[in-house]
């Protein structure tokens, strides 16, 4: 599977941006899904992730509450919706896809996901 990842931009501190991952070449159904962030310096980073098939939605502290990822069924895609952002959530946001079914323990193992898309820029100003 294909992913591309799309939405970033510059925003305000306090702001939202939503971001997509769109796939192509198979059906997300199968796959378990994630976004990462890697800001300059920094290590990659888990953000959140879901099972395509349903269940827990699993987010990393600091973006608890300001954060939803979602999916929509028809379109293929995987979102995240990003609100009251801050200058820490700078960073290049990656979306991947595993396709094991990951036990919550691993859900922010980077190792464990397959594809990954090429990344969007996310840049908050304070």
């Amino acid at each position: 599977v294909q992913l591309q990842a799309s939405g970033g931009g510059l925003v305000q501190a306090g702001g939202s941006l939503r971001l997509s991952c769109a796939a192509s070449g198979r059906t997300l159904s199968r796959y378990f899904m994630a976004w990462f962030r890697q800001a300059p310096g920094k290590e990659r980073e888990f953000v959140a992730a879901f099972s395509w098939s349903g269940g827990t939605t699993y987010y990393r502290n600091s973006v608890k509450g300001r954060f939803t990822m979602s999916r929509d069924h028809a379109e293929n895609t995987v979102s995240l919706q990003m609100n009251s952002l801050r200058s820490e959530d700078t960073a290049i946001y990656y979306c991947a896809a595993s396709e094991r079914r990951l036990i919550a323990s691993l859900v922010n193992d980077d190792l464990r996901y397959d594809y990954w898309g090429q990344g969007t820029l996310v840049t908050v100003s304070s």
